[in-house]
């Protein structure tokens, strides 16, 4: 039975997420598999597209948005809640990166701790009015990304995974998890699919066929495109520019992905 202090919570986590038009969670099943970087490719389309635009990094343990978007502003504090740092496209962002006084220790915590967190940025934060907020889940299937799925009402979830086996494996208990939660899984991304060499254009698949389209037809879910192996995106990204990176697989992904919304 919940308390008196939970169900105040619920109620405050429901009227802010009211607000919202479209809330997307990206996953994967893995680390390592640029689940982030997708969910900075998808808000910088979105926000440069005239879109009002969020992003709640729930990655507790392994915060990496602001660092790619560029910012280390405190939050602020306001008459209804937590203000989010903004970017220079003005998509609004809050990590717990943004709230610890130093990012290189680590943050030991157990499950419900992590969850706990998750809610209270859920009922703390004042998004205002979106069109998008982005949530960056942190890999696996455990009390997190359950805690999002559970408090939040998502309008779909895309997965990252990579070409290797293994990470595909793993990314399809992700999906399990999605169709158990009652989740609509918006499609597939598969990243570090190829590199091209910028002498000649050719295609060099180095960590296994580019296949992304077959993975998303065993999973039973929509392919919503590939991204190269690019050094420009780990450019843009470590010097906290991500929202300056172009590249035009991601209108591809972005095109197909705004189809399977509606």
């Amino acid at each position: 039975m919940m308390d008196d202090r939970m169900v105040q919570q619920n109620q405050k986590i429901e009227e802010r997420m009211s607000k919202i038009k479209r809330k997307i969670a990206i996953a994967s099943g893995k680390g390592g598999v640029g689940k982030s970087l997708v969910s900075g490719l998808i808000a910088t389309y979105l926000a440069k597209k005239g879109n009002k635009v969020g992003i709640l990094d729930a990655d507790i343990t392994g915060p990496s948005i602001p660092k790619m978007f560029g910012v280390d502003g405190l939050p602020g504090q306001g008459q209804d809640g937590i203000i989010p740092p903004v970017s220079e496209w003005g998509i609004k962002i809050m990590s717990l990166s943004l709230v610890l006084h130093d990012n290189s220790s680590a943050v030991i915590w157990r499950g419900p701790m992590v969850a706990n967190a998750i809610r209270q940025f859920m009922s703390d934060i004042d998004w205002g009015e979106l069109d998008y907020l982005i949530v960056d889940l942190p890999p696996g299937t455990s009390d997190a990304p359950l805690t999002v799925m559970q408090s939040m009402k998502l309008d779909g979830m895309v997965v990252v995974t990579s070409p290797q086996q293994l990470a595909f494996e793993i990314v399809r208990k992700a999906i399990s998890m999605s169709k158990t939660m009652n989740v609509k899984v918006l499609g597939l991304v598969q990243n570090m699919a190829y590199a091209l060499c910028p002498k000649c254009g050719e295609k060099f698949e180095l960590f296994g066929k580019d296949d992304g389209e077959t993975l998303a037809e065993l999973a039973e879910v929509p392919y919503l495109g590939s991204i190269p192996l690019d050094p420009f995106i780990s450019k843009y990204a470590d010097s906290g520019d991500i929202e300056s990176y172009d590249g035009a697989f991601v209108d591809g992904i972005m095109e197909n992905l705004l189809k399977n919304i509606q």
